[in-house]
């Protein structure tokens, strides 16, 4: 006759029951929660020692068999272990005993076990996220050295604005892309409390040390409410929204991509490898991989929708619905966010942008329209907006006249400032420096502006943010690595002394 888990109810799980949530469920946990939990099993399993209730050779046995737990062992049985991974843990680690160790699994729960091993799973995938987003980084400022000096059209509203190059918008990228960066390290300090000690929701009874069972396991320190520790997964949705939000920076900078890699623009080419062809029309390259990354990027918004609408209206308490319903989705996000990350920097360490192109947009449109305006007012003393409608006015004639901004006309600029009773002198000058393609690149003189010197003090700037920012993230990751040494060495000299209470 098998043994029971519990005296409340009298029979296993239903077969629909076992298939559809429990096997699924436990499967999910010993892919992605197995490694967490074993560890937490580890740091309680000391704080049994220190408290007295197992002894030392107990707690070899027990260490032993922890350490002997893998996917092929830890299995889903609805009769012995109800199909859930925590009892299977705690049968497994029984069966293999001597004797009956009596307070194994004494004052414990299952609600802070879980939740524990969950946030370990999520900070260790995070800190993946932001080692792959620190690559990215790191490719688009190298391409943004390149092409700093190097003039491409700019857009407003779909519309011919100002000359810019690749490397200055390639440094706005990065600017948003590093903020998202410092963003996610705070995320990871906010997620990274322990909440081992809380119990299934108003703590536990043993003097459990919460300060050192956050220390064995990497955490920074102990969640300070017990029912905060079991109840709350807002660090899901934490994680979620910072997709989301970088989500949509990514499929702006994509579409920009996308824009530019077209028939009509061709600013941008990518190796063949990077390529598609048509099926039909042979004179074809196209550029599939933009149009996944930026498929892709939906996917990240999709979810943390999923994950929002999965906890709202429900009880602020442990609850199944909200503990691993509402985030049976979290590593298929990880996933989708790293697959996105590594093919982007695959496209921006490949990526070119082609100068003759851009370049003769910038000398067919009339881009240097701001500048004119600016130097009739500074050497003319005509008021700005008179200005401006002179201006528009001189670009409305000479596209009519079929000219190019290379091909000026003094004496249409004074017949148009004339209209508006203003004389000038050196209109040609004038004339001359506004539509120059090169030079409007350093009229802009304010840090942050498109003059190649500017953006390469910016590009400087953030190469340093990017370096101290990964400092912070290889801190805490070393956190973790401090903490798994602390804990094998515990371990280890708990396997080297003889039979006792042990002193940690």
């Amino acid at each position: 006759m098998r043994e029971m888990l519990t005296g409340r109810i009298s029979d296993t799980p239903a077969h629909s029951l076992h298939e559809e949530v429990l096997k699924p469920q436990f499967t999910y946990e010993v892919e992605y929660l197995l490694p967490a939990y074993i560890q937490i099993e580890q740091a309680m399993l000391l704080e049994y020692v220190r408290m007295g209730w197992i002894n030392e050779g107990e707690a070899q046995e027990i260490s032993r068999s922890l350490q002997s737990m893998n996917r092929d062992t830890v299995v889903a049985d609805p009769e012995q272990n109800m199909s859930d991974i925590a009892f299977a843990i705690e049968r497994l680690v029984e069966s293999s005993l001597s004797a009956p160790v009596p307070g194994w699994h004494m004052d414990r729960s299952r609600n802070d076990f879980q939740a524990c091993a969950q946030v370990m799973f999520g900070r260790s995938q995070w800190l993946l996220l932001m080692d792959n987003l620190q690559q990215l980084i790191k490719s688009i400022h190298t391409l943004a050295e390149g092409y700093r000096e190097i003039p491409m059209p700019g857009y407003t509203h779909y519309q011919s604005a100002q000359i810019i190059t690749p490397g200055y918008y390639l440094a706005a990228i990065n600017e948003e892309l590093l903020q998202t960066l410092s963003r996610w390290i705070r995320v990871y300090d906010e997620l990274n409390q322990c909440p081992l000690g809380s119990g299934a929701m108003s703590g536990v009874e043993l003097d459990w040390n919460r300060d050192l069972l956050a220390d064995l396991l990497g955490f920074r320190q102990p969640r300070a409410n017990a029912l905060a520790a079991v109840a709350s997964r807002e660090w899901i949705l934490r994680i979620s929204s910072e997709l989301s939000v970088f989500s949509v920076l990514v499929s702006r900078f994509v579409t920009d991509l996308i824009q530019w890699g077209s028939s009509e623009m061709n600013f941008i080419d990518l190796p063949d490898r990077l390529s598609g062809i048509s099926s039909a029309m042979p004179q074809k390259k196209n550029f599939p991989i933009l149009e996944r990354i930026r498929g892709k990027s939906a996917h990240l918004s999709a979810f943390h929708l999923d994950m929002v609408l999965g906890q709202r209206n429900t009880s602020f308490t442990n609850l199944v619905e909200v503990s691993k319903e509402a985030g049976a989705h979290l590593s298929v996000l990880f996933q989708n966010t790293k697959s996105l990350l590594r093919l982007l920097t695959l496209v921006t360490d490949h990526l070119s942008f082609k100068k003759e192109e851009m370049l003769s947009i910038c000398e067919r449109d009339f881009f240097g329209g701001f500048t004119l305006a600016n130097r009739l007012t500074m050497e003319a003393g005509i008021p700005y907006r008179k200005s401006q409608i002179i201006v528009g006015r001189y670009i409305r004639s000479a596209t009519q006249l079929g000219l190019t901004p290379t091909e000026v006309k003094p004496q249409l600029l004074k017949e148009k400032c004339m209209e508006e009773g203003f004389e000038v002198s050196d209109s040609a000058e004038m004339l001359a420096a506004a539509f120059d393609v090169q030079g409007s690149l350093y009229m802009k003189r304010s840090d942050g502006s498109t003059h190649p010197e500017k953006v390469l003090k910016l590009l400087l700037e953030q190469k340093e943010r990017a370096h101290n920012l990964e400092e912070e993230r290889e801190v805490r990751q070393s956190q973790l690595s401090a903490a798994d040494s602390k804990r094998e060495r515990l371990l280890h000299e708990l396997a080297s002394t003889g039979n006792g209470k042990g002193q940690i």
